[in-house]
């Protein structure tokens, strides 16, 4: 006697067909809008406002403002992509979610641009964060929705160059337009216009009403805990993509400091120097990320690229945590550019083939992105209480740029060693090659 098989959703099932690259080409398109619009503010216009808002404290209100930011994004993508996995409307699941990010995000930063102060300029960047945190929950779940795993290492790696593409463009607009306000508004509308195409055509499947499961408020926190004992797989990736992380944050937070106080730049030429470095790190990741995605589902294996590419990170911020002039900037820029390119690509291939169940993939993928918006919130701390602890303590840096700053060289040495036991902590995977 046989049985028939339970009939699986198309919403819940392994996808098997590999999406055309015209949708590719939009989710990519959707992607830049939306790391312009996290990137542009982190990397030039929340320091800038800052200052202008709060000159003798500048630090501690960018540390204040990312740091409640981050802790918003913590909370916000994992509950986000735990409705969007409950969302059963005709558009889709993700959908509803990716346009309303989309269209909140422009509004927060439309509150930025005429915050008048710094609890005005929190509350907009906690806005951006909860509603960019949706859009990315969303964006993030339709790469395992439809793509089949065999091909996710090469549409992880395009979402890579996206995503690098978007920190760029963002710091451009924000560098280029002359003002805190112009920029915040031009990023705005920039998030919005590149998120409509991929709206109209995301081929988003929706979860039939009856599939939905109960609503407990107790099961739905609990839903949120994936112990590390029943998926230990899941745990070491969410630990090393959270260290590798931090490494990157501490890296990258305070840079236009870095440019201002340690090397002797002007605000103007530090702002420009930058968007140099960035353009940098970027032009390296796109030369190293599609290849490295493409080669790893060629080969079948995922941790050999993520191992190195993270030691290699790691080693980036030792090099400019040590040479700390404007040529081991770029040298550490080219560095960082090529191993988080294949990092990047990899790491997100194989974080989608250990989650534990398709039914909650967009909530699962929200706790891994935690692990991508923790570090937001403790790198500034760390980095913060670093520097004010060796400034306590005597460490003078010569505003010329000829001196060396023992606290951003404990700053940068902190981001090695994060990168470095990242690496390490992979090996521990076991389901994955």
């Amino acid at each position: 006697m046989t049985t028939t098989p339970p009939v699986v959703p198309a919403a819940l099932a392994e996808p098997t067909v590999v999406p055309p690259s015209r949708w590719v080409a939009l989710l990519a398109l959707a992607s830049v809008g939306m790391w312009a619009g996290f990137f542009g503010p982190i990397q030039v216009l929340l320091a800038q406002q800052a200052e202008a808002l709060d000159a003798a404290d500048k630090e501690q209100v960018l540390a204040l403002v990312t740091g409640v930011g981050a802790l918003v994004s913590v909370v916000c993508n994992p509950l986000a992509g735990a409705f969007s996995d409950r969302t059963t409307v005709r558009a889709g699941r993700r959908l509803p979610w990716l346009v309303g990010g989309a269209l909140g995000g422009a509004a927060s930063l439309v509150l930025l641009s005429v915050a008048p102060n710094v609890p005005v300029m929190l509350l907009g960047w906690c806005g951006v964060q909860a509603t960019l945190n949706a859009m990315l929950a969303a964006v993030t779940a339709m790469v395992p929705d439809q793509v089949p795993v065999e091909r996710r290492g090469r549409i992880g790696g395009i979402v890579a160059v996206a995503q690098t593409v978007g920190v760029v463009a963002g710091t451009g607009i924000a560098a280029a337009t002359g003002s805190i306000a112009a920029g915040y508004l031009s990023i705005a509308v920039f998030l919005v216009v590149l998120a409509v195409p991929f709206s109209l055509s995301s081929r988003d499947v929706a979860l039939p009403a009856s599939y939905r499961p109960a609503f407990s408020p107790r099961a739905f926190l609990a839903s949120f805990w994936i112990s590390p004992r029943a998926h230990p797989d899941f745990g070491w990736a969410w630990l090393t993509r959270f260290l590798v992380n931090l490494g990157n944050a501490l890296g990258l937070l305070y840079l236009l400091y870095f440019l201002q106080d340690v090397l002797g730049f002007s605000s103007d030429e530090a702002e420009n120097r930058v968007f140099v470095l960035t353009a940098l790190y970027a032009l390296t990741l796109v030369a190293t990320t599609v290849v490295s995605g493409a080669w790893s589902d060629r080969l079948g294996r995922r941790k050999v690229f993520v191992i190195w590419s993270g030691l290699v990170s790691g080693c980036a911020a030792g090099l400019l945590g040590i040479g700390q002039t404007w040529p081991a900037a770029l040298a550490a820029a080219v560095v960082m550019g090529c191993a988080y390119g294949i990092y990047t690509a990899v790491d997100f291939a194989l974080i989608t083939e250990v989650l534990p169940a398709a039914v909650d993939r967009a909530k699962d993928l929200g706790v891994i992105n935690i692990a991508n918006a923790l570090p937001q919130v403790l790198a500034p701390v760390l980095a913060g209480v670093l520097l004010y602890v060796v400034k306590s303590l005597g460490g003078v840096v010569d505003p010329s740029g000829s001196g060396f700053s023992v606290g951003y060289f404990a700053v940068y040495f902190l981001a090695f060693l994060a990168s470095v036991l990242g690496s390490v902590f992979v090996t521990r995977i076991r389901g994955v090659r």
